[in-house]
């Protein structure tokens, strides 16, 4: 049996945006999902021909997902799909991780994805597997927005698509036409310090942090009721490495977060999974259900507020990490985006490394949500 749910078709005050998404799964990664979920979004924008789709599967589709590609193409009538097998698919309607299926977004004309044009494109959808990122993304002053699409531990053979093919490179870079975008990103953790400078390191040890052994630092920095227990929950603990000047790096995301493996009593230092240098500085943090709601408001409202109009649909890219099984079995950031915007279509996967701006290029982010607003522009 096919399952579907969809959103509805938006209308802003100058044009009809025909975008609208589809879902389907069920008990198997059967192809009859994509051309449902495309023939459902169809339905509700009001179209019978596309101008382009984006098209998103769950892992279970890794086998074959050229065929599910084509006859997606197919219901649409065009050439233009996109998308990715991400370990799991949401929509503004519902969120899946653990069936086989497939969400599909579908644009109406003028509005819509399609091969990048430096002169006229001013937002980039941006998807990788992890062999196929392209490190220049991060140096491209235009604005980017996506995922690496990649399981828990950066392996499987998923794959990406556009014009209905299989793109043997690992990655797609597509403008988003005649639209206005604002896009922010949603961390899931608390800070327990502020940047420190490294003292002392050997490889992935971290020793000394501003004279102060580091485990020492990390145990006074951690909340009662965390110190209290039997067990550091190491798996709830990160290290920040800042870049650039330490002064505001967290407020303007200027880090990258590495897991923390091991407190090592007999040396009183920490174990983390990248190799730091004296004088690099880092903050310690802890991953917070709480504080991701929270960051996750603000950032619908940094989007909402930088487009300064109703926006017509969304893209949302959460980290694996930061899903229905960080929420305690239902997805937060799904339901505040769509209490925010009510009927707004948005889509996205959760991917393994989540891609969107920071200064004057853009970034990979981690345990994050990378979100893009979008208003169809009139023309």
């Amino acid at each position: 049996m096919i399952c579907a749910n969809t959103a509805r078709r938006q209308v802003n005050d100058e044009m009809a945006a025909q975008i609208a998404t589809g879902f389907s799964y069920g008990t198997h990664p059967i192809n009859a999902h994509a051309i449902n979920a495309v023939e459902t979004a169809m339905q509700k924008a009001g179209l019978e021909q596309a101008e382009s789709v984006l098209l998103f599967m769950t892992h279970d589709y890794i086998d074959d997902p050229d065929s599910a590609v084509r006859l997606a193409a197919r219901t649409a009538g065009c050439v233009q799909v996109a998308g990715a097998i991400g370990y799991g698919i949401l929509t503004e309607e519902d969120w899946l991780l653990d069936s086989p299926g497939v969400a599909a977004m579908v644009f109406g004309p003028g509005c819509g994805i399609g091969p990048r044009n430096a002169v006229s494109h001013e937002s980039v959808l941006a998807i990788s597997t992890p062999s196929g990122f392209n490190p220049g993304w991060l140096h491209d002053p235009v604005p980017h927005i996506g995922a690496i699409a990649s399981d828990p531990i950066g392996q499987g053979a998923y794959q990406v698509w556009s014009n209905a093919r299989i793109q043997e490179s690992g990655r797609i870079e597509l403008g988003i036409s005649h639209a206005r975008a604002a896009f922010a990103v949603g961390q899931s953790f608390k800070t327990l310090t502020q940047p420190h400078r490294i003292n002392i390191s050997d490889g992935l040890d971290v020793i000394n942090i501003d004279d102060h052994p580091a485990l020492d630092l990390l145990l006074e920095s951690l909340p009662d009721e965390i110190r209290q227990q039997p067990t550091i929950p190491l798996h709830l603990l990160l290290s920040g490495v800042v870049f650039g000047n330490p002064v505001n790096a967290i407020r303007e995301g200027r880090f990258h977060l590495d897991h923390i493996i091991s407190a090592n009593p007999e040396s009183h230092s920490i174990t983390i999974t990248s190799e730091l240098q004296p004088n690099e500085h880092v903050f310690l943090a802890i991953r917070d259900s709480y504080a991701a709601e929270l960051d996750m408001q603000e950032t619908v409202a940094i989007a909402h507020k930088k487009l300064g109009a109703q926006p017509d649909f969304g893209l949302m890219f959460p980290c694996f990490g930061r899903g229905p099984s960080f929420y305690g079995g239902k997805d937060r950031d799904i339901e505040i985006l769509a209490d925010a915007f009510p009927g707004m279509p948005f889509i996205g996967f959760y991917g393994n490394g989540e891609i969107g701006p920071l200064m004057e290029g853009n970034h990979t982010y981690q345990y994050s949500t990378a979100l893009g607003l979008f208003s169809a522009e009139s023309h």
